[in-house]
């Protein structure tokens, strides 16, 4: 099938957020940041998940919901669910736009590429499909191909494209609005720091190329430790750094415009920690992003699940919300920075909670702050 062109864009965006007035403090423009779209406080997350049928049944239906609700920011990669929420997505998007219930250019899809990703389900022989998929046809390069076995991560050039023709497809997409390279501090340990930015700057090259070609409009880097741990640590990502390797394959009009990083009530580094230096001031990772001009999208909003019960009493004060899932989910949603926190959304009723706590006003930032005075 043909597959959907367009993007989002600042007018469309801005439509879609116009027809849920009830959501007033939901829709958010990214701050300082040149991105012109109109994105909302939280996102849907496809990250957890059964492989099977039932499962993209519910996924595909929960996506639809999301749209329909006032979420159009959706957020995947390509190993979810071995392409499986790459594909719902799909599915979701090809119907809706189909049905000419919303237009292509009102909603922000996200996706991921580096580590291994089946197709569908896991090969029998993984090692074999490995071999024939990646190492024989070359889109592994032979010096990484270790390194892949070891880490189960890859973004070399040749690694990327191929990730980003099959997301592509999967998605029904002829242009993705923001491509992550997923991880990349899953390599740092196996290879020196000076190689590893080698490979951030030919990762971005690339990255530039594909928006030259107009199958991304931007990209970025989709952490979990990276940003969040202190320097010193094995898997600390010096924000910096790949600021100037996008500066110096991308020049000033570089694309390099979002970063993603876990950050809830159980890891707040992400605003509290200082774990990056800028211009020789250490600052949090929020911070060196405003400084920088990159948005900031957060992940594990519910840690998994496990902020939904049992959070502390002076929490439940400063937030006020009904249950501790909406206070965590508020938590994230109000920070001062957060463009969008990701919440995984793999069943309709999971969207209709989420979307009952995007009605509420935020949280105030006085108050918000205070939880960090204890």
């Amino acid at each position: 099938m043909p597959l959907i062109s367009g993007h989002a864009t600042a007018a469309g965006t801005k439509r879609y957020a116009g027809r849920f007035s009830q959501l007033r403090q939901h829709f958010r423009s990214p701050a300082g940041v040149p991105v012109e779209l109109t994105l909302p406080g939280i996102g849907l997350g496809t990250y957890l998940g059964g492989t099977d049928e039932a499962s993209d049944r519910a996924y595909t239906a929960a996506i639809e919901q999301a749209l329909r609700s006032g979420i159009n920011l959706l957020d995947s990669a390509i190993n979810y669910r071995n392409q499986r929420s790459e594909r719902n997505i799909g599915a979701a998007l090809g119907k809706l736009i189909g049905a000419g219930e919303l237009q292509r250019d009102e909603v922000f899809v996200c996706s991921k590429a580096g580590y291994l990703a089946f197709d569908g389900d896991v090969p029998p022989d993984p090692r074999a499909w490995l071999e024939q998929e990646f190492f024989a046809t070359g889109i592994v390069p032979e010096e990484q191909r270790n390194l892949l076995l070891r880490s189960m991560h890859c973004m070399a050039p040749s690694y990327l494209k191929d990730q980003l023709e099959r997301s592509r497809r999967n998605l029904g997409l002829e242009t993705l609005d923001l491509y992550y390279v997923h991880n990349p501090e899953s390599e740092l340990g196996l290879i020196p720091p000076a190689e590893f930015v080698r490979r951030i700057r030919e990762a971005f090259a690339f990255l530039e190329s594909a928006v030259a070609e107009g199958k991304i409009r931007y990209y970025g880097a989709a952490t979990w430790n990276g940003f969040r741990v202190p320097g010193g640590e094995r898997e600390h990502i010096p924000l910096r750094a790949l600021v100037d390797a996008a500066l110096e394959v991308g020049g000033d009009g570089h694309h390099f415009r979002f970063i993603q990083l876990p950050f809830n009530l159980a890891m707040p580094q992400a605003y509290a920690a200082k774990t990056q230096i800028w211009e020789g001031e250490p600052m949090t990772a929020m911070e060196a992003a405003r400084r920088a001009g990159i948005a900031v999208v957060t992940s594990a909003t519910l840690f998994q699940g496990q902020l939904a019960e049992g959070l502390p009493d002076f929490v439940r004060k400063r937030l006020g919300m009904a249950s501790d899932a909406e206070n965590a989910i508020q938590f994230a949603r109000s920070a001062p920075g957060v463009t969008t926190a990701l919440i995984g959304m793999g069943r309709k009723e999971h969207v209709e909670a989420n979307v009952a706590v995007a009605r509420q006003p935020l949280a105030p930032e006085a108050e918000w702050k205070k939880l960090f005075q204890r």
